[in-house]
């Protein structure tokens, strides 16, 4: 294929992936309602009596629905996006790296769900009532939801994202990028920078940033382990034993063919 080809199958490709998103953002809208109310009820569950979360200007409660269905579009329609990527992709690679893709897709999928799990389940219950805590008689916690909303949903993906991190390992190792051994000797130095990037990604709060670093540093105990299953192996005694004798043997080759007067390169 030439590259308008290529190009041509790639705007194709790009507009199945819009139009993906756009029938996944109407089921989504369909069924707004019950989403907001999930991703509300751990603010409401903490907020006191007498406390609400608010909006503050009269589109501001229709836009935060759109927003809502667009995102959860996008999540509902990431197979078909999947799905156009893998097929524009797959006749360029070996049967080899097609294997791998599934396997790897349901990991990835897997681990950023659990990360989203984990904030949804533990981080949000433990970093609203830390929030909330604050509130006294004369100060009333009152979210503004699209603010609560978007911090959120942030959270989620910040989270989704972290616990990725035996995948990198998992293709770092397979490159011979690095090693569990090289994990090990830079420990110390991970766990500042996990707290550096912790501190990046969740809000300005001690409470946040601890329970993001927690799951990170056990995440990164298991990438050593991932390391240590799907590295690079080094090379043994004997594999060094066995290219020594094929080197002898083809230096042996080109010597006899030499003797009887013949080019190395020439066959028999």
């Amino acid at each position: 294929m030439g590259l308008m080809d290529h190009l041509s199958e790639l705007r194709g490709r790009l507009v199945r992936c819009c139009l993906a998103v756009m029938v996944g953002f109407m089921a989504c809208w369909a069924v707004v309602d019950p989403i907001f109310d999930a991703l509300v009820d751990p603010l409401l569950k903490v907020l006191p009596e007498g406390s609400h979360a608010i909006y503050t200007t009269l589109p501001e409660g229709f836009f935060t629905r759109m927003h809502i269905s667009f995102v959860a579009g996008v999540f509902v329609s990431s197979p078909v996006i999947f799905y156009q990527v893998w097929s524009f992709i797959a006749p360029g690679l070996y049967e080899e790296e097609k294997r791998h893709i599934l396997p790897v897709a349901f990991m990835s999928a897997f681990f950023f769900i659990s990360g989203g799990a984990f904030c949804y389940f533990v981080v949000f219950p433990n970093a609203f009532a830390f929030f909330v805590s604050y509130a006294t008689d004369s100060i009333v916690a009152m979210p503004k939801i699209s603010d609560y909303l978007s911090f959120v949903l942030k959270l989620i993906l910040a989270f989704g994202l972290v616990f990725e991190m035996p995948l990198f390992a998992f293709f770092l190792a397979r490159m011979g990028i690095i090693t569990a051994e090289l994990m090990r000797r830079v420990r110390r130095y991970a766990i500042l920078g996990i707290f550096i990037v912790a501190a990046i990604l969740s809000p300005p709060d001690v409470v946040s940033q601890l329970l993001m670093a927690a799951p990170m540093l056990v995440l990164y105990e298991i990438s050593i382990y991932v390391a240590v299953a799907f590295g690079k192996k080094p090379p043994t005694e004997d594999d060094e034993s066995e290219e020594k004798a094929d080197d002898a043997d083809n230096g042996d080759t080109a010597d006899k063919k030499t003797a009887k007067g013949e080019h190395p390169s020439e066959g028999a």
